[in-house]
């Protein structure tokens, strides 16, 4: 092998001082003095033969080389291939003894060329990752000097230091958050955590979160639209969130935010509320169905049954659209969002927050979609806080002028959870018509459903007053004595003024509800979320909304009038509360109280502090208002004269 060796080298420097050229593929000139190239006699295997080349005589036509070994032919090549085998360890001269049944080891024709094509490789693969690390080190300082033009890095800082050891260390995959080209680069590090430099990124800035209140929004749930495209058709369309958006951006609220895009849910998260049919049917389209069983698809997706709208449209029912592309990605991203951003104030990463999303969710139940809903947000919100055990106590406080029947369905038979809802009712004749004072729940559930049920119609409509009145004596009272660790909201505005007899008709002020996102916010050491329900007039949601992340940031909320606080619910309102108060006395102590001999509210309430005095003082005598009115004035002075109230 040494000889072998020895008269290759000679033979390149032979041909490189004669300034010979050597083609690939072509044979190499004998040495002087001889007629044609032998091995050495001590080599194993069989021994080629040897070729005469006489003078004048070409040598014999040979089929082209393979490919792969043209380049092992250059003399370059061929170079590093002899340097290479010199390096090799030589065997000793001594033969090697083996036993007699042990076949002599021959030596592999392509063994040296295929030792070769592995260091080869080496060589390509090393020079691949030396380009793929100075695109990525490149790409480092594009990023970089857009956010030292943007201003958001002075030159000198902390960013050239990591560019710095960036060229130096090992490179890794570039990621960015969202997809903005100016957005902080994430670049993990194997380094242990002492001397790793960390850049923001999406994982992380989710981990140092400002403690402040955080807004959702993302414009995927804009495309929500029926094919019609004619919004004042419909009064659930994009300009809702568009609105309430574009008015917290004007008011400043937002700087003041932690603003997130959210996500959209998975099809597990969605099936902790909804059926599995009810997931495949309203939680695919086309594009994402490709990926899913077609065999249990076909036969689901003939079952869907869709309506003709007057505009041309088609809708799940005459109110609620469907947009076969995009509906599902809206419905989902809605509930995803929902979901985040209750997790990350259950973490205390945020101190509470507002999900401006579309469609709204707490119509839907396990298997229909309806009312504009497709999926339970806050549910699923909810359920999923429950199985991951961020909250062992969730308090849902629904104030949308419909009944939440897909939540209250939900969660009927769960003690964990307590549901209030405040809304229209008029004994069943208003939209969905369920949500009665009577249904409480049932099982282990039974007294954690309170329905504030409204009677009487719009004569006279509810505003402020009667709002106060029910979350001073019915909901805040049931709502310490539950003492939840996390308060979720279906914050529907479609009870405030501004909305038609159909859609609501009730007069609550943007400010009544500013003060009622206060009050909840003394439960649960303030974690509180709302997520944007019901409400289609663009000034009264926008106002709303505004009032609500103002109370929610700590700002001062404009007081109510001091004629709403001193006026009086009215009639049926007060005959509402009572029964609320009559049905729960026996499920929670503070309604019990209430519901005892009017006479004894005020002076034999022990230890009540004062916002529950003041409660009971203001049933009292709003009692004795109905009393007045409904009985003869001589019954009514003989049984007023032992109350001295």
């Amino acid at each position: 092998m040494v000889n072998l060796v020895s008269q290759g080298l000679e033979l390149l420097e032979q041909g490189s001082e004669d300034g010979t050229q050597v083609s690939p593929g072509a044979h190499c000139p004998s040495p002087p003095g001889t007629g044609r190239l032998r091995p050495p006699a001590d080599t194993p295997g069989p021994q080629p033969q040897p070729m005469d080349l006489r003078v004048g005589q070409r040598p014999p036509v040979e089929p082209p080389p393979e490919p792969a070994l043209l380049a092992l032919q250059h003399p370059q090549h061929l170079h590093h291939h002899l340097l290479f085998a010199a390096g090799l360890p030589q065997r000793s001269a001594e033969p090697m003894r083996l036993p007699m049944d042990t076949p002599v080891p021959q030596l592999q024709v392509g063994q040296q060329e295929q030792e070769l094509r592995q260091l080869l490789n080496k060589d390509k693969s090393k020079r691949s990752k030396d380009r793929t690390r100075a695109g990525v080190v490149l790409q480092s300082v594009f990023l970089w000097e857009q956010q030292r033009l943007a201003g958001r890095l002075p030159r000198g800082g902390t960013g050239d230091s990591v560019l710095l050891s960036l060229a130096q260390g090992s490179h890794r995959p570039l990621s960015r958050a969202q997809s903005s080209p100016a957005a902080p680069a994430s670049l993990p590090t194997p380094e242990p955590a002492s001397q790793a430099r960390v850049l923001p990124s999406s994982e992380t800035s989710a981990r140092t979160l400002p403690f402040t209140t955080g807004l959702v929004y993302d414009s995927v749930m804009l495309k929500h639209q029926c094919s019609c495209g004619d919004n004042s058709r419909h009064p659930e369309h994009a300009g809702r969130i568009q609105s309430i958006w574009s008015r917290l951006q004007e008011r400043g609220l937002r700087s003041q935010c932690e603003c997130l895009r959210g996500r959209k849910a998975s099809l597990e998260e969605l099936q902790s509320v909804h059926s599995e049919r009810h997931v495949l049917l309203y939680g695919t389209n086309p594009l994402s169905r490709l990926k899913l069983d077609n065999g249990k698809l076909a036969g689901l997706l003939a079952q869907r049954m869709f309506v003709m709208l007057p505009c041309g449209g088609v809708g799940v029912d005459t109110d609620t659209i469907w947009n076969e592309l995009h509906s599902s990605n809206a419905a989902r991203w809605a509930a995803g969002s929902v979901t985040d951003l209750a997790f990350k104030v259950a973490s205390r990463e945020l101190k509470n927050g507002f999900a401006v999303v579309r469609p709204p969710g707490h119509h839907a139940d396990h298997s229909t979609a309806m009312g504009f809903c497709f999926f339970n947000s806050v549910a699923i919100a909810c359920r999923q806080l429950q199985q991951q055990g961020k909250a062992g106590k969730i308090l849902i406080m629904d104030w949308d002028v419909h009944h939440g029947n897909g939540t209250q369905q939900t969660f009927y038979q769960d003690p964990s959870v307590l549901y209030i809802s405040l809304h229209r009712h008029d004994d069943g004749n208003f939209f969905p018509g369920s949500g009665a004072v009577d249904e409480v729940g049932a099982g282990s559930g039974e007294g954690f459903n309170v329905n504030v049920a409204w009677a009487g119609g719009l004569d006279p409509p509810m505003g402020d007053p009667e709002y106060l009145a029910a979350f001073r004596m019915v909901v805040m009272p049931i709502a310490r004595e539950f003492s939840p660790d996390l308060v979720l909201v279906s914050a529907g505005f479609d009870a405030a003024e501004g909305h038609p007899a159909p859609l609501g008709g009730y007069h609550v002020s943007a400010k009544c509800f500013g003060y009622m996102t206060q009050q909840l916010m003394s439960l649960a050491g303030g974690a509180v979320v709302l997520a944007l329900e019901g409400g289609h007039d663009l000034t009264a949601i926008c106002d709303a909304s505004e009032a609500c992340v103002a109370a929610l940031l700590g700002n001062k909320v404009d007081p109510l009038s001091e004629e709403g606080w001193k006026q009086k619910p009215n009639l049926n309102a007060i005959r509402s509360l009572e029964a609320v108060i009559q049905v729960h006395s026996k499920y929670w102590g503070c309604m019990q109280r209430l519901a005892s001999c009017p006479d004894s509210w005020v002076p034999r309430v022990p230890g009540a502090d004062t916002e529950e005095v003041e409660a009971v003082t203001a049933l009292a005598s709003l009692s004795v208002g109905i009393l007045a009115e409904e009985r003869p004035s001589q019954q009514l002075v003989e049984e007023e004269e032992p109350m001295n109230l």
